[in-house]
C-alpha cells in the first residue's frame, strides 16, 4: 500500500503555527513511509476564500521544504460532491431539515438548561408532506443531514489515542449542506479522501467527533476508511490554549529571523516522548517520526525555546550554507568568528559593520586614554599577524600593569565599540592594523 497523506488547509486567511505543525506531520510520515503527500485546498467558502491566500499558503510550505507531490481543489470537485450527494440521497442516508439556525439555538438552550447534550432530536423526519409544503411556501429551503446509523457504536483504533468509542446516539446528525446550496466541511472532505486515495488522516484532536460521524460517511458511500490519528493541540507557554498561536505563522518566523530547519526541528517533535534538538538537515526527523512517540498531553509551544534551537542552529551552520545571505565581502574567516555571537543570521551584517566601519566608538574614560595612546604606538611597531593581539595585550600589560577587565575592556571598546562580542584575536584581523591604529588614535 502507498502512503498519502494530505494537509487541506482553507484558503480563508494565513497559516498558523498549529496548521504548520499539522502540515509538517503529514508530510514526515508520507517521506518516512516513501508516500505521497497531497496539498488539498478546501476552498468551497467561496465568499471567504482569496486567491492572495492560496499563494501565502503554497510560499510557507514551500519556505519550509514541505514540497507536496499533489494539488487539488475543492472548487473544482462540486460536480463529484453533487454526484456522491444524489447517491446518498436515494440511499436514505442524508434527509432535508427546515428549521432556522434561531429555531436550533432556541432548542439547544432547552437542552443545556435541563442538563442534557444538545443532540438535534431529529424532528425534520417527522415532518409531513402538507408541513414540508409549508415551509417551502413561506420561502424556507432545507439545509441537509447527513443520517448517523444508531444500531451500534462508532469505533476506531486511532494512532494516537488508542481505541475510540462514541455512541451515534450522543451525536447530532452533521449539517452537510446548506439552504444555499453550498457545502460544508464534513461530506466534502470524506469525498475527497476517497477520491485522492488517502490512507492516513491526520489532525488535531479538535476533530475527533467530526472523524466519528465521517466513518460512517465512508460505510454508506462504499469506501475503505483511512487510518486516523488526533494529535493533541498546541498550548501557548502560559499553560492554556493561547489567542497568540493562531497568530503566529510563517510571516512573523521570517520577520524574525528563524531558520526554517528551527521551525520544523521544534515543531517535528512537540508533543512526542522524542528529545527536542537542534537539525540542520530533516532527515533526522523524517527518519525518527512514529505515531507511537505522540501523547494526548497538550503540546506546549514555547517562542522562547524556538529562538534557542534557532540559535544552536545558526551556531552550526557552515560558511557553504549562509554565503548568499551574508553581506558583500563578508568572508569565510569573518563568518567563523562572528558566528558565536549570531542569534540570527541577519545579526551578521550587524557585525560586518563593526569590521568594515566607519562606526563611532563610546568616548574612553580619562584614565583610558593614555593607555589606548600607549596601545596605538605599541601596535605602530608590531608585525601584523595573526597572533598580534595577543602580542599587543602582553605588552600592554607589561608596560602598564593592568590586567583582566581593565585591560580588555578600553581596548574592545575602543576597536569594536562594543562590551562584549566575538574572539578579539579574530576580530582584529578583519578589522585590519590600519583601521585598528586609526581607532585607537580616535580613542586617544
Amino acid at each position: 500500500m502507498t502512503v498519502i497523506t494530505r494537509f487541506a488547509p482553507s484558503p480563508t486567511g494565513h497559516l498558523h503555527v498549529g496548521n504548520i505543525r499539522a502540515a509538517l506531520h503529514n508530510w514526515l510520515w508520507a517521506r518516512r513511509s516513501g508516500g505521497q503527500f497531497l496539498l488539498r485546498l478546501d476552498d468551497t467558502d467561496l465568499e471567504r476564500s482569496r486567491p492572495e491566500y492560496v499563494e501565502a499558503i503554497r510560499a510557507d510550505l514551500q519556505w519550509l521544504g514541505l514540497a507536496w507531490d499533489g494539488e487539488a481543489r475543492q472548487s473544482d470537485r462540486f460536480a463529484l460532491y453533487e454526484e456522491k450527494f444524489e447517491a446518498l440521497k436515494v440511499s436514505g442516508h442524508v434527509y432535508p431539515a427546515y428549521e432556522t439556525q434561531q429555531e436550533l439555538e432556541l432548542r439547544r438552550k432547552i437542552l443545556l438548561g435541563r442538563g442534557l447534550p444538545p443532540v438535534y432530536d431529529r424532528a425534520a423526519l417527522t415532518l409531513t408532506a402538507e408541513q414540508i409544503a409549508a415551509h417551502e411556501a413561506e420561502g424556507r429551503r432545507p439545509h441537509w443531514r447527513f443520517k448517523l446509523d444508531h444500531a451500534r457504536p462508532i469505533v476506531w483504533t486511532d494512532l494516537i489515542r488508542g481505541d475510540q468509542q462514541f455512541d451515534p446516539k450522543l451525536l447530532s446528525d452533521p449539517v452537510i449542506r446548506r439552504a444555499d446550496g453550498s457545502w460544508l466541511y464534513m461530506l466534502p472532505s470524506v469525498i475527497d479522501d476517497m477520491a485522492m486515495g488517502v490512507t492516513h488522516v491526520l489532525r488535531g484532536e479538535d476533530h475527533v467527533s467530526n472523524t466519528a460521524a465521517q466513518i460512517q460517511m465512508f460505510a454508506a458511500l462504499g469506501a475503505p476508511l483511512p487510518a486516523f490519528a488526533h494529535e493533541a493541540l498546541l498550548t501557548g507557554s502560559e499553560g492554556k490554549l493561547s489567542k497568540r498561536l493562531g497568530s503566529l505563522g510563517v510571516a512573523h518566523f521570517r520577520e524574525a529571523g528563524l531558520e526554517p530547519m528551527a521551525v520544523l526541528s521544534l515543531l517535528a517533535r512537540l508533543g512526542s516522548s522524542m528529545a527536542i534538538e537542534p537539525f540542520t538537515d530533516v532527515q533526522p526527523l523524517i527518519d525518527s517520526f512514529d505515531f507511537a512517540h505522540f501523547g494526548r498531553a497538550p503540546a506546549r509551544f514555547d517562542e522562547a525555546e524556538l529562538a534557542s534551537l534557532n540559535q544552536k542552529i545558526v551556531h552550526m551552520l557552515p560558511y557553504a550554507a549562509v554565503v548568499d545571505r551574508l553581506p558583500d565581502g563578508m568572508g569565510e574567516a569573518a563568518w567563523e568568528a562572528i558566528r558565536p555571537n549570531l542569534e540570527t543570521i541577519g545579526q551578521a551584517a550587524d557585525w560586518w559593520r563593526i569590521v568594515t566601519g566607519p562606526f563611532e566608538a563610546p568616548a574612553p574614560d580619562m584614565e583610558d586614554r593614555d593607555f589606548l595612546s600607549t596601545a596605538h604606538r605599541l601596535l605602530a611597531d608590531m608585525d601584523f599577524d595573526g597572533g598580534a593581539w595577543r602580542a599587543l595585550t602582553e605588552a600592554l600589560k607589561g608596560q602598564t600593569g593592568r590586567k583582566g577587565k581593565a585591560l580588555f575592556l578600553p581596548l574592545r571598546r575602543a576597536l569594536t565599540g562594543m562590551d562584549h562580542g566575538p574572539d578579539m584575536g579574530q576580530m582584529l584581523s578583519l578589522i585590519g592594523k590600519e583601521a585598528a591604529l586609526a581607532r585607537l588614535s580616535s580613542g586617544a
